[in-house]
This record gives C-alpha cells, sequence and structure tokens, in this order.
C-alpha cells in the first residue's frame, strides 16, 4: 500500500515543481509588462498624447509616488533595523559600475556628444518599474528595504551622471552653474524626500491611524498603473537603428553585468534575505527614463538615451526573471 501511495504522489509532485518558478515570473512580470504595452498602443492610438504623458509624469513624480513610498516604509517599523551590508554591498557595486562605465567610454572610443547618455544608462535605475516588481513579488517589506536603498543610491547616480556630463561638455564656464542645478535637484527630489519622510515616520510612530492609512493607500493606487503606462507611452525605436551598438552595450551592462557585479558584493558581504531579493531585483532593472531628461537639459545624445531605455526595457525582462527565480 505505502508503495502504491508514493508512486502516486511522486509524479503529481514532479509534474508540478517545474511550474512554480514559471508562475512567479509571470506573476510578477506580466501584469508589469502589460501595462508597458497598453500605455505603448494607447500612445499610438492617439488616446494619450505627449501633453498628457508629461502631466502623467509630473503627477507621479511629485505626487503619487512621494505618498506611496511614505506610506510603504512609514507604515511598518523595520524589526531588524536597517541592514548596513546591504547598504555597502550595494554603494559598492555602483561605485564599480560607474568605473567600468568610464573605462568602456574610453576603450570604445565614444564621443563626447555620447559619452553622457551612454554612461547613465550603464547605472541609471527606473524606480517606478523597481516599486512595481518588488511589491508584486515581496510585499510591503521589500518596499521597505527597496525605499532605504533608493534614498542613497539615487543621489549618488544623479552626481555620477552630471559629473560625466560635465567633464565631457567641454564646457567649464558652465560648471558652476550645472552643479548648482544638480545640487538643487538632489535636495528636492520628491521620491528621495518621501523615503526619507518614510523612514523617520518608520522609526518614530510604526504605524498609520486606519482614516490616514485608508487616505494614503487609496492615493497610492494611482501611482503604478498610471507610472508604468506613461513609460510605455514613452518607448519608442526611434533612435535605435542609428544607435544599435551602443545601446545594447549601454543595456547589457546595465542589465546583465550591474546584477553580477552586485551578487559578488553581496556574496563578500554576506547579504541574505529579503535585503538579497530586493538587491537582486534592483540591480536587474531597466534604465531610467530620468536618462532623456538629463540629456536633453545638458547637451548629450537623446536619440542614445532613448534608445538604451527601449533595449534596456526589453532586455529588462530576461533580467528580471532570473533575479526573480534567484
Amino acid at each position: 500500500m505505502k508503495l502504491k501511495e508514493s508512486k502516486i504522489i511522486a509524479p503529481d509532485n514532479y509534474s508540478i515543481f517545474p511550474v512554480v518558478p514559471v508562475l512567479i515570473v509571470l506573476n510578477s512580470l506580466f501584469p508589469i509588462f502589460t501595462l508597458l504595452l497598453l500605455g505603448n498602443l494607447l500612445k499610438q492610438q492617439g488616446i494619450t498624447d505627449t501633453i498628457f504623458l508629461k502631466t502623467a509624469d509630473r503627477l507621479i513624480y511629485y505626487i503619487f509616488f512621494p505618498i506611496m513610498l511614505f506610506w510603504k516604509i512609514g507604515g511598518a517599523s523595520l524589526e531588524n533595523g536597517i541592514a548596513w551590508n546591504f547598504c555597502i554591498a550595494t554603494l559598492c557595486t555602483f561605485l564599480t559600475m560607474f568605473a567600468v562605465s568610464t573605462i568602456v567610454i574610453r576603450i570604445f572610443n565614444i564621443n563626447s556628444f555620447q559619452a553622457g547618455s551612454f554612461s547613465q544608462g550603464c547605472y541609471r535605475f527606473n524606480t517606478y518599474i523597481g516599486v512595481a516588481v518588488i511589491l508584486n513579488s515581496l510585499g510591503g517589506e521589500g518596499i521597505q528595504y527597496f525605499g532605504i536603498v533608493i534614498g542613497f543610491i539615487i543621489p549618488l547616480v544623479n552626481v555620477f551622471a552630471v559629473s560625466t556630463l560635465i567633464w565631457f561638455s567641454g564646457k567649464e564656464m558652465e560648471l558652476g552653474n550645472r552643479l548648482r542645478f544638480a545640487w538643487r535637484a538632489l535636495i528636492s527630489n520628491p521620491l528621495i524626500l518621501g523615503c526619507l519622510a518614510g523612514i523617520f515616520y518608520s522609526r518614530i510612530v510604526g504605524r498609520f491611524p486606519t482614516f490616514i492609512n485608508n487616505s494614503l493607500s487609496l492615493a497610492s493606487m494611482a501611482a503604478l498603473p498610471l507610472a508604468l503606462i506613461s513609460i510605455g507611452g514613452s518607448l519608442t525605436f526611434r533612435g535605435v537603428r542609428k544607435n544599435t551598438g551602443l545601446s545594447f552595450l549601454s543595456a547589457i551592462l546595465k542589465v546583465m553585468v550591474l546584477p553580477l557585479t552586485g551578487l559578488f558584493y553581496f556574496s563578500l558581504f554576506k547579504v541574505t534575505g529579503i535585503p538579497f531579493k530586493v538587491g537582486i531585483l534592483f540591480f536587474s532593472l531597466p534604465a531610467s527614463t530620468a536618462i532623456y531628461v538629463l540629456s536633453s537639459q545638458m547637451n548629450s545624445d537623446t536619440e542614445l538615451a532613448s534608445a538604451i531605455i527601449l533595449v534596456s526595457t526589453l532586455l529588462s525582462f530576461l533580467s528580471l526573471s532570473f533575479a526573480l527565480l534567484m
């Protein structure tokens, strides 16, 4: 009787096991890429336009995303405090990637007009997709760690980006103005302010009254769908054909080399558990749409920037899938 039962149970377990990883990837990524595709289709059909997308970006950036980050981070205290080994390993990863991107610019003789856009594509991450993936796969605890890490990485990557753009601009007279621009952008960044406010509230209080929690929850519901539709609407193939080589090189450094570098430092600093999962997903994110904005403001190649954003977003389906399976 026992032998018969073992024969029945074993095939069932064997048939179910391979399906589980596939479901993890589908459940986490399918909704996100569906909304990206929807955003692109809405733009192509003329239902949304450039004015709508710009307005949506401002609403997301200045209101809905800071509210959501504050709510998710501030609503629950981190039981074990801040994982400093996680923060240090993440910092080392981005410092290494910035150095690698600079070396690659020299090795491949990337011209000054394209260097700033290329460099940003190697390490600048899409926060909106990051929140969506981590919230779908790891829930509120994952968002807490994500909020902590972007709180200090966003300023760092802005310093990297502006430094590279200034270095290759050749316009020393504008250096002071550009540095002031960068400093103002950092201290007034709504995402950073939302994260810092959430961390402070979490350490002091740690929970919201029900009526405030419900209000923040309702406001946060608009953030992710609107952000993903807006990103999808901004994706374009314009410039990919002209910049195929550089866009793929930058995207590969972002979604493949950066996660492998992060994996090395996480192993070195013994990062485990939820911080490890958050970090690997974080490193696997596509390049940020902010690359285009900063490139246009500081006289770098916007066509290359848009190509990198599109290629890295497409390739990120593979990198995020591997990260989820880890």
